[in-house]
């Protein structure tokens, strides 16, 4: 059984990898071979990444996922319990390894990943029933798809049953049943993701709002869809454009997990959805700025002065 805090301010369901990223001028084509400047490797995978971003945020934050039981899966669960995360319903699995990322990225930041997910795919609901006193203290549970949609459909169901608001991470892209989508208070897709869920191409501002006004007609709270340049957030009637901030991009890997991770913790602190969006657009761009998915996640105070700045 987890053990549990008096409160969780977000509580992540999802995968957890371990990275080796690759930084270097360009990303090769198929059958061809370019060298690498840079070699980096440690804990990341989307779940893993967007509970230590909350944490970082400041977040009493709680993890429930499945890893290996070697070196792999013992160096995600230390990272996690050194951003005080509380891992105990990180589960090692004696019977398959732990996942693995191959990320590629090249000098404008721009990345290529392949991953092996192992471990993460055999996340289960026995898994989620021993991480009940998680959901029932959570005040959001946020979820990805790196463990499959009948996954996160059965989380949603018990995080929206336990009071919590539920958020969705549309990564990697899949069908999403009108059931989940009816459960979630946010959903976040890009531009492929939407294409995926909505049939939309999403090309600019007007169809990421066709693209969110499909979300919210099939039941959504609120949707936040990329588009060339920024993100828009629907919410009801109203709508709020988030630019894509001006820095010095060295590395998009765990942007999008710093940004859905951001949205997650302002709405635990109860702001509105659209000032919760700007934290997390906030965090983003400080992430941008940063090698490493996970190791490059911003702190709050590095966020709050970005977003004085701006």
């Amino acid at each position: 059984m987890p053990s549990t805090r008096s409160r969780i301010d977000v509580l992540v369901v999802g995968g957890a990898n371990y990275d080796y990223e690759i930084k270097g001028g360009a990303l090769p084509g198929p059958g061809a071979t370019v060298v690498g400047d840079l070699l980096h490797e440690g804990p990341g995978g989307k779940g893993a990444n967007q509970v230590v971003a909350a944490a970082r945020l400041g977040a009493a934050a709680a993890f429930v996922g499945r890893v290996g039981t070697d070196d792999r899966g013992r160096a995600i669960v230390a990272a996690l319990n050194d951003q005080d995360v509380d891992a105990s319903a990180c589960v090692g699995d004696p019977d398959a390894p732990t996942g693995v990322a191959l990320i590629l990225v090249d000098a404008r930041g721009e990345k290529m990943i392949m991953t092996a997910p192992g471990a993460n795919l055999r996340l289960g609901t026995a898994d989620l029933d021993e991480a009940a006193p998680l959901f029932a203290s959570a005040r959001v549970v946020l979820l990805q798809l790196e463990c499959g949609a009948p996954l996160s459909l059965e989380a949603a169901r018990r995080g929206r049953a336990a009071g919590a608001r539920v958020v969705l991470d549309a990564a990697p892209p899949a069908p999403l049943p009108d059931e989940l989508i009816a459960l979630l208070a946010v959903i976040r897709a890009n531009a492929g993701e939407a294409r995926v869920i909505t049939g939309v191409e999403v090309t600019d501002r007007d169809s990421a709002r066709r693209a969110a006004r499909d979300l919210l007609r099939r039941g959504a709270g609120a949707a936040c869809i990329g588009a060339s340049g920024g993100d828009l957030l629907v919410e009801g009637d109203r709508e709020v454009w988030l630019p894509h901030q001006h820095v010095e991009v060295l590395d998009a890997t765990g942007a999008g997990d710093a940004f859905i991770a951001g949205i997650a913790v302002g709405i635990a602190e109860g702001r509105s959805l659209a000032d919760a969006a700007w934290l997390g657009c906030a965090a983003a761009a400080v992430k941008l700025t940063r090698v490493g998915a996970q190791a490059g996640l911003p702190r709050r105070p590095e966020v709050d002065d970005f977003a004085l700045r701006r």
